[in-house]
């Protein structure tokens, strides 16, 4: 019988076409705008984890997400490196500067100033130079794929045309002269402020004088210490906010979808690939069922039960199914690779082509269960009219 429900759906290769194209457009819908959903959230903590070296944020109470600017008093590095299960801490500058280029431009980029002795904090991959080079006077480094507005010169020097900065450039902060003297790569962010890397105490001199200047207070505990209890007795003693890498990121992630449209409009961009999915493949997979309704009359006349002809139905739409899905979620697949370098945030974790898939056989599953209900009724002296 499984044979014979194959026989009938490729044997009308039209209606056949139609449905593995309405399955795996719905497929492609869903499992390309999840993944680029996912690449955008995922992009919300890309500085967290390439700040990887520490077991613990500490932080202001009141900072909600990365670029939130709330800094502390300078106490709270000494607070935290006073509180049992802590290693080491060291202090981090956050802050936003206008960074003024040597052809004149200038351009507003986050400072990020890394403890002088340790750089602890310092970006995951240096081009030119080298992270030690920050230890020299006037140096910061800059980011190696600069594009669009971040920190390309508009217009040439010395009869170049516009090009990035580049070791050996100098660069201005109010009244300040900075120097080059690297190049790094990170992942790509949420956030479009450029950054700039530089010493924790030059970043004090260059910046706007505060009473607070300490943006967070990076920790590892000692080995064998739980970070969640070292982080407990700092927010204890201290009053201060202490996460873990992961908490800091899912705070910012859940900040970014709750405080911005990207989760409503992906969400109505699936929705809508689910509910074409359903349409297209309910109404192909009805007109199919209609059209092969003697065939299903013919067999419930031989003796065929109702489980039998479900079983039927349930095998021609699994294939259907699977075979949209397989293309659908191809071509998405295919999108990343198309994408990668221009910009667009494409990450396809396991957990979205599972959702897609899952998807797609709730679609099926809603068009079988109308057609199912139309073969179930068929009258088997149907067979017999003419």
């Amino acid at each position: 019988m499984i044979g014979i429900a194959l026989k009938m759906l490729l044997g009308d290769r039209l209606k056949y076409i139609a449905l593995v194209a309405g399955l795996a457009f719905a497929a492609l819908l869903v499992t390309q705008q999840s993944s680029i959903f996912a690449g955008y959230t995922l992009r919300t903590g890309s500085w967290i984890r390439d700040t990887g070296a520490a077991d613990l944020w500490v932080m202001d109470p009141q900072l909600v997400f990365t670029e939130d600017n709330k800094p502390m008093l300078e106490r709270a590095l000494y607070q935290v490196r006073g509180v049992d299960g802590v290693e080491w801490a060291v202090p981090m500058y956050k802050g936003w500067l206008n960074l003024r280029l040597p052809d004149g431009t200038r351009v507003t980029t986050r400072l990020i100033g890394l403890d002088d002795a340790s750089l602890v904090g310092g970006p995951p991959e240096m081009v030119a130079g080298r992270l030690e080079d920050l230890r020299r006077d006037r140096a910061v480094i800059v980011h190696a794929d600069q594009v669009g507005d971040g920190l390309l010169l508009k217009r040439g020097l010395d009869g170049e045309g516009p090009r990035p900065l580049r070791v050996g450039d100098t660069v201005g902060v109010r009244d300040h002269g900075l120097e080059v003297v690297g190049t790094f790569r990170s992942s790509p962010e949420f956030f479009w402020d450029p950054l700039v890397y530089t010493t924790y105490s030059r970043a004090l001199q260059v910046a706007p004088p505060d009473r607070r200047m300490t943006g967070y207070v990076l920790a590892r505990c000692r080995p064998g210490e739980d970070p969640a209890v070292v982080a407990l007795r700092i927010e204890q003693r201290t009053g201060l906010e202490a996460r873990t890498p992961k908490e800091f990121e899912d705070a910012t992630m859940s900040y970014v979808l709750d405080k911005t449209g990207i989760l409503v409009n992906f969400g109505f961009t699936i929705l809508l690939g689910f509910v074409v999915g359903v349409l297209a493949a309910g109404q192909t997979f009805y007109m199919f069922v209609l059209d092969n309704l003697r065939h299903y009359a013919a067999l419930k006349a031989m003796g065929a039960s109702d489980a039998l002809l479900a079983r039927m139905v349930f095998v021609q739409l699994c294939v259907v199914s699977l075979v949209g899905y397989g293309i659908g979620a191809g071509g998405a697949a295919l999108t990343g690779v198309f994408a990668e370098g221009t910009g667009l945030a494409f990450q396809m974790p396991w957990q979205v082509p599972l959702v897609g898939l899952l998807a797609i056989l709730v679609c099926a599953s809603l068009a079988g269960g109308i057609a199912l209900w139309r073969v179930l009724r068929v009258d088997p002296a149907l067979v017999f009219k003419s």
